[in-house]
């Protein structure tokens, strides 16, 4: 199994955060719940390249807060680099879509040759260790918004802290990373 393909078993699948979420209310801590649904989707890309060796993954993320939940969907390029890690790049939201629309299922064939790598978004390397991937990226967005995204995937779960940062001050995000479980049955997804 090469690296690529162990990174994506853990990602693939349904995952939330509800164990988190209830010991954070009752605690009396604000906090998201939050869900994430990670699905492979290079067989509704059109006209990859005929040695294209990567992986795009339709991230769909709801978060719920005040009993409010939001969308967050990404479109992401996961590829092996040569010393054995594997770079996440994000790609801007394919044309004709919204952040309520772009869902697996509602996700039509999009041509390859129409995607966009985000500009924004610095690409975030993962290095494994002992089975556990972890790495992340640090963006600017704008010379005064910063984006820190770290990230941590086992077995067990996936760890996930993001933070904006606007002239140094945090403006979005949580002092403890969201940490999803498997909400599937069985072991850890496959692509």
């Amino acid at each position: 199994m090469t690296n690529l393909e162990s990174m994506m078993r853990l990602l693939c699948g349904r995952f939330d955060n509800r164990q988190q979420y209830e010991a954070m209310q009752a605690a009396g801590k604000p906090f998201p719940y939050a869900e994430h649904v990670n699905t492979v989707c290079n067989d509704k890309i059109r006209n990859l390249p005929a040695d294209f060796a990567g992986v795009f993954l339709l991230e769909e993320s709801y978060y719920t807060t005040d009993g409010k939940t939001h969308a967050s969907p990404h479109l992401f390029l996961f590829t092996e680099e040569a010393d054995g890690s594997v770079k996440l790049t994000s790609y801007e939201m394919p044309q004709g879509y919204t952040a309520e629309t772009l869902t697996d299922d509602r996700l039509d064939a999009v041509d390859y040759a129409s995607l966009v790598p985000s500009a924004k978004f610095t690409p975030a390397i993962y290095h494994r260790k002992d089975g556990v991937w972890e790495g992340g990226s640090v963006s600017m967005f704008t010379p005064v918004l910063k984006f820190t995204l770290w990230e941590r995937f086992s077995e067990a779960e996936l760890e996930v802290q993001e933070t904006m940062e606007v002239n140094g001050k945090r403006t979005f995000g949580y002092d403890a990373p969201i940490r999803y479980q498997r909400k599937d049955c069985g072991e850890a997804g496959s692509f």
